[in-house]
């Protein structure tokens, strides 16, 4: 999804170079219209970033948990091997 979201950036950019060097307008009126057009692609960009930070927060979380639970089972299967042991000792 990141990669959609570079070339989306990319490519604005690309168009707005070509347009600047093709527009028929003043030169005032245009570097207003690439003002307007950087605050777009910057409001963008601050969504995308918010948007990963947020995937890669619930991934973390997703993944604490995972390891927790992985562990709880493994200090389990490692005590029942523990008592197993030591009964096969007792005998």
């Amino acid at each position: 999804m990141i990669q959609y979201k570079g070339a989306l950036v990319l490519g604005t950019i690309i168009g707005v170079g070509v347009a600047v060097l093709l527009t028929p307008k003043k030169g005032s009126i245009t570097r207003e219209n690439l003002k307007k057009e950087d605050l777009k692609v910057k409001d963008q960009l601050v969504d995308d970033f918010n948007e990963v930070k947020d995937d890669l927060s619930k991934a973390s979380a997703s993944g604490k948990e995972k390891l927790k639970e992985d562990l709880k089972g493994l200090a389990s299967k490692t005590s029942f091997q523990t008592e197993k042991a030591i009964t096969f000792l007792e005998k």
